[in-house]
């Protein structure tokens, strides 16, 4: 598939890792790729240094935020956390699909309801932890004793989610194109472990490079390392593209 897209409609798909451990390092990254037109991806770190008003500060400079911090808990406490964290403004939120149908429902429910309550024009996006990237399949099967394979893993967790309402699901881009298949075209597909050709892969089991990632179905790319590393950071998200 040919992807003649400028510089800034890539970007749009792109969510930028703030793996920092400051709110000051998260404001001094953000301010180095204002305007750019990509996401930020607000994760534990980030949020366990510099509390939930992250999310706001970062709102302020224009950015969309997916705030990844991967609730898994008992229905009723994650519904309580949604509600919370659906407040602060931010465009998706994280859950672990291995959590069941119910607390995923009940979820993607709490978010309705603040919607109305608020009166906002758009509520916030449920999104499902299928199997994190850093797992392959032996560690899949011997570690946590999944007996399916790591593909038929990933997509048994989607087709729950999907029934449970949740609006898309992180996966590996490796599993993109059979997610489009069993999901159809409007659910998300969100791909960590991006790395552009020639960088290293670190603690990613399963990557892809960008381009190969949206070819094989990704809706949004989470890049961290390559870009928030990079001496330009700026320089480093328009050259992914490369």
């Amino acid at each position: 598939m040919e992807l003649e897209r400028t510089v800034s409609e890539y970007n749009r798909k792109v969510m930028v890792a703030m793996d920092v451990d400051s709110r000051e390092k998260a404001l001094a990254l953000a301010d180095q790729i204002q305007g750019s037109g990509c996401w930020l991806k607000v994760g534990m770190e980030l949020y366990n240094a510099a509390g939930a008003g992250i999310i706001r500060d970062l709102k302020e400079k224009g950015f969309p935020i997916f705030l990844d911090l991967k609730l898994h808990d008992i229905p009723n406490t994650v519904e309580s956390a949604v509600r919370v964290l659906a407040g602060y403004g931010a465009d998706m939120l994280t859950i672990h699909c291995s959590g069941g149908y119910d607390m995923m429902a009940r979820a993607v429910q709490a978010t309705h309801e603040v919607k109305k309550q608020r009166n906002a024009e758009e509520r916030m996006k449920i999104i499902g932890i299928t199997v994190l990237t850093s797992l392959d399949e032996e560690r899949l099967q011997k570690d946590l004793g999944v007996g399916r394979t790591l593909q038929d893993q990933v997509v048994a967790l989607a087709e729950l989610g999907q029934k449970a309402g949740i609006d898309g699901v992180v996966a590996s881009a490796q599993e993109s194109s059979i997610l489009r298949q069993h999901s159809g075209p409007d659910f998300l597909v969100i791909t960590p472990g991006i790395r552009p050709k020639g960088s290293e892969t670190h603690d990613q089991a399963r990557t892809l490079t960008p381009r190969e990632a949206l070819e094989a179905g990704s809706s949004y790319l989470v890049v961290g390392r390559p870009i928030t590393q990079a001496p330009d950071p700026r320089q480093a998200l328009e050259q992914l593209w490369n």
